[in-house]
């Protein structure tokens, strides 16, 4: 005999039954996805040299550029720029308007709370530079001063916590950064040592030093949470491409160094 509680338990169990096969037949596999749309769309800033920018040609390049059109390669599928700034990279990922980002991301645990990150693909640097004439050595010194960085980047995040005393000035991007450091806007820039390069490319006049390091992370490829396939292939093909030497002369033609 049915007793109304056994009956009950039975529907339970039932109806958790269901759930469960309705949430593992619903897993998303963006993998999958990407193969059979033969595309993958990446999130690019080609505001950011040298990772990326736009050459004389009007054609995109830069070290992520390059990493991304390398990973589209060897995935099978074409590559779909999709332009953003340090602001937009993690909401265009969350939204759905890029499948993955690969723009000078820093791995940092506020950003793991929210997003996925691939094994790091290369490092960055984020540092403070100024006129050699200014007597910074550390935070402390940029007490009182007028900091210049790019809105949304790690270097804000950095400078902000360490420079408590500072009056920080947030660009919308790393180009108009740049800008308005050559023009003479900005004489102290919490950035990477790229930008600073950049900027004495395009105004050698100026006497820009890099005082000191605030902090050395690494880049990883951001992806939405819960998607396991593609975050394994990525990290394989990052650690095969990594040893058989493709990402690091990627890195070296366009950041120099070892």
């Amino acid at each position: 005999m049915t007793t109304p509680r056994s009956f009950l338990l039975r529907t339970l169990l039932a109806s958790a039954a269901l759930m469960a096969f309705g949430a593992g037949s619903a897993h998303a596999d963006l993998l999958k996805d990407i193969r059979e749309a033969k595309k993958i769309r990446i999130a690019l800033d080609t505001g950011s040299p040298p990772y990326g920018f736009v050459d004389d040609a009007m054609k995109p390049v830069g070290s992520d550029v390059e990493t991304a059109q390398l990973l589209a390669q060897d995935l099978g599928v074409a590559l779909e720029m999709v332009q953003t700034t340090s602001p937009n990279r993690i909401p265009f990922l969350q939204t759905g308007k890029a499948d993955i980002v690969v723009a000078s991301l820093s791995v940092t645990p506020e950003r793991e709370k929210v997003i996925d990150f691939s094994v790091p693909y290369a490092q960055i640097l984020a540092v403070v530079a100024a006129p050699k004439a200014a007597d910074i050595k550390g935070f402390d010194d940029l007490q009182g001063k007028r900091v210049a960085t790019t809105r949304g980047s790690n270097n804000d995040k950095v400078v902000t916590q360490g420079a408590k005393g500072a009056q920080i000035v947030r660009f919308d991007d790393d180009a108009t950064l740049v800008t308005a450091a050559v023009s003479g806007q900005a004489d102290i820039i919490a950035t990477s040592p790229a930008i600073v390069n950049t900027v004495l490319a395009k105004s050698p006049q100026k006497d820009l030093v890099q005082k000191f390091v605030m902090q050395k992370v690494p880049l990883g490829v951001g992806l939405r949470k819960n998607e396991p396939e593609l975050k394994a292939w990525i990290n394989d093909w990052i650690t095969r491409n990594t040893e058989n030497g493709k990402l690091v002369a990627i890195y070296k033609k366009y950041h120099g160094g070892n």
